[in-house]
């Protein structure tokens, strides 16, 4: 046994003397430990809003007949959602019909006047003066009834748009009417959030000069912790001008926002400026009994647990890595567990 102990000391202390200082011992899993500068990461609350918020509104003024929609539900664009109804359009309606009846009998009597006025004018018993006032009056006629026709079309095409449509795609969050409501031209009748979220931030004034557009930000994948330690990667899309009530707001796009609700509060990782600071790679790190540990070569062969404490979570590249706030210092040895 000691002998099996002195061959493993030995190996130990073979693989810790053949480390190159700076560099990384790759096929022993030995690593030196170095500071280097990463994002200094800093957790700020976000609020979830919709790219844009669209009013379906009504075309004509009347009653709301039916409702099909409520606060939540999910529409599609061009979907009906809503019918209003104004009584008065169809006694126009009926009007209309009567006035082209009457019409269409006139412009029957005017063709029969001039038909019996053309055989007598060809036989020379009329003037030709007669034969054109029973055309002008046939004319007049017949444009009547087309202009009666094209006001029922009007009134017909006014009872189509009672139908409320919505404009795009998303989810519904107001709807400030029920049915039986008077509404007017123009009154909102739904207002729809589209399915395009995003991550609208709040940072203090003095994280203006560090964040830009195109930077990275980190959320969880739903509620205001980091939960199982699974991050969505977002980016930067909008940095506003101008400070509201001494913050800087920018505006951020992830994926996977679709099932949060417009307004809801997510904690955010945002870089605010660059510092140096030790960086493992997080199987370097192991965790026993609720305590985080990393194994450290000794300088005579052997190797010692350490209890460490652990920061933030850092990607570089491919490579998840997590920050050492505490328990190793530059130019420790670190070992894979």
């Amino acid at each position: 046994m000691l002998r099996i102990r002195s061959l493993r000391l030995a190996a130990t202390a073979a693989v810790v003397s053949s480390i190159l200082t700076g560099g990384v011992f790759a096929a022993e899993g030995v690593l030196v430990v170095e500071p280097k500068e990463i994002e200094d990461v800093k957790a700020v609350y976000a609020t979830v809003q919709a790219a844009d918020v669209i009013a379906a509104r009504a075309r004509i003024a009347g009653t709301v007949a039916t409702l099909s929609v409520d606060e939540g539900s999910e529409v599609k664009g061009g979907e009906v959602i809503a019918v209003v109804g104004d009584p008065k359009l169809a006694l126009q309606v009926e009007a209309l019909d009567a006035a082209i009846k009457a019409l269409k009998s006139e412009v029957a009597n005017a063709q029969l006047d001039f038909d019996r006025t053309r055989q007598l004018f060809d036989r020379g018993t009329v003037a030709k003066a007669r034969l054109d006032q029973v055309a002008t009056a046939l004319d007049v006629a017949a444009n009547n009834l087309k202009a009666k026709e094209a006001e029922r079309s009007v009134v017909t095409q006014q009872m189509t748009e009672g139908e409320v449509l919505a404009p795009g795609h998303g989810r519904v969050l107001s709807v400030p009417v029920t049915t039986g409501s008077v509404v007017m031209p123009g009154e909102t009748i739904a207002s729809i959030a589209t399915n395009s979220y995003l991550l609208r931030l709040e940072l203090p004034e003095r994280h203006a000069r560090f964040i830009e557009v195109g930077e990275k930000v980190l959320i969880g994948k739903r509620g205001l912790a980091r939960g199982d330690g699974s991050l969505v990667q977002g980016e930067l899309i909008k940095v506003y001008p101008e400070l509201q009530n001494g913050r800087v707001v920018a505006d951020a796009r992830v994926e996977g926002l679709g099932d949060y609700f417009v307004g809801e509060r997510a904690l955010v990782w945002i870089a605010a400026g660059k510092r140096k600071s030790v960086v493992v790679p997080v199987e370097y790190t192991f965790t026993r009994y609720g305590i985080d540990y990393v194994r450290v070569a000794g300088e005579g062969g052997g190797a010692t647990d350490v209890v460490v404490q652990l920061g933030h979570p850092h990607m570089l590249g491919e490579q998840a890595e997590v920050e050492v706030l505490a328990g190793v210092k530059p130019g420790d040895h670190l070992i894979k567990p």
